[in-house]
């Protein structure tokens, strides 16, 4: 199993999955956090230059005000959709999060909802983006005075340095979502799992591989990364007593091909177009 890092033992937390097995995950520190979102900061950037840019091109007789106007709603919705859409993602990182080996996970242990992501996400704008937007508005119409100035960069710096006075490196807004950013270990799991040689590699039905979705298939790495064995054991006597399949006494090996296996299953699901987020999806598609 991998150890911890001495210097961030202090960073280990419990995080006990759905299946009930606890596992311990490593926070994400501020240094790591904030070069995640200035590697996304950038490339919002570039986007909104680049839009800006095709904005002048074809719209060039449009009022300056229009402009500015259509320029600033472009800005909120890419700067919010693109944290949103890709934490809601499977793997719960954007571009920048998942470069620094960092993503977000539920501090309960349950699947990390819609709700969560956007709250998280929103108080950003209250955080950083609203006073900084407000400041360079006041400035670009001379009326920021040095009160609006410190105001502003005052009202940013508490929430930026928040996550520095609390043990758990929470932003606000993971305050108030419930959320952790933890780091993932840097090993590519599943290509590991492809090269490696066992004396057998178990074959599954259908039916024991359509049991679990995109979720379970994370909380399966995280196990199988960290887990102890008491751990591994458990999950593999979940799946199966669920999927009704024999114990030849081999929890890891288990667990590895079942991995291997429901990792070939998804790809090919998304490879025709169909995605499975979780367990409860195909019962609530059913229903």
């Amino acid at each position: 199993m991998r150890r911890p890092r001495p210097e961030h033992a202090s960073l280990r937390r419990r995080f006990v999955t759905p299946e009930g097995v606890d596992l311990r995950l490593e926070l994400g520190t501020a240094g790591v956090r904030l070069s995640a979102f200035l590697i996304d900061a950038v490339a919002i950037l570039a986007i909104l230059v680049s839009a800006t840019i095709v904005l002048l091109v074809l719209f060039f007789s449009l009022h300056g005000g229009g402009l500015a106007i259509i320029w600033l709603l472009g800005s909120f919705v890419l700067r919010n959709g693109w944290f949103t859409l890709f934490e809601m993602g499977g793997r719960g990182a954007t571009p920048g999060k998942r470069m620094m080996g960092l993503r977000v996970v539920a501090r309960d242990g349950a699947r990390l909802t819609g709700g969560a992501v956007i709250a998280r996400n929103a108080m950003r704008e209250i955080e950083l983006f609203l006073p900084l937007t407000f400041l360079a508005q006041q400035t670009m119409t001379g009326q920021a005075d040095a009160f609006v100035t410190l105001f502003s960069l005052g009202w940013s710096g508490v929430f930026l340095f928040f996550p520095l006075f609390n043990r758990d490196r929470l932003r606000v807004g993971d305050l108030l979502a419930g959320t952790w950013v933890v780091r993932t270990v840097a090993d590519r799991l599943g290509a590991d799992l492809v090269a490696a040689e066992r004396p057998k590699h178990r074959v599954f039905p259908e039916a024991a591989l359509a049991l679990y979705g995109e979720f379970e298939l994370q909380t399966l790495e995280d196990v199988l990364r960290v887990g102890s064995d008491a751990a591994i054991a458990t999950v593999a006597a979940t799946i199966r007593r669920k999927a009704d399949l024999p114990d030849d006494g081999d929890d890891r090996g288990f667990l590895t091909d079942y991995y291997a296996a429901l990792c070939v299953r998804l790809e090919r699901g998304l490879l025709v177009g169909r995605r499975r987020a979780d367990k409860f999806a195909g019962a609530k598609a059913s229903s």
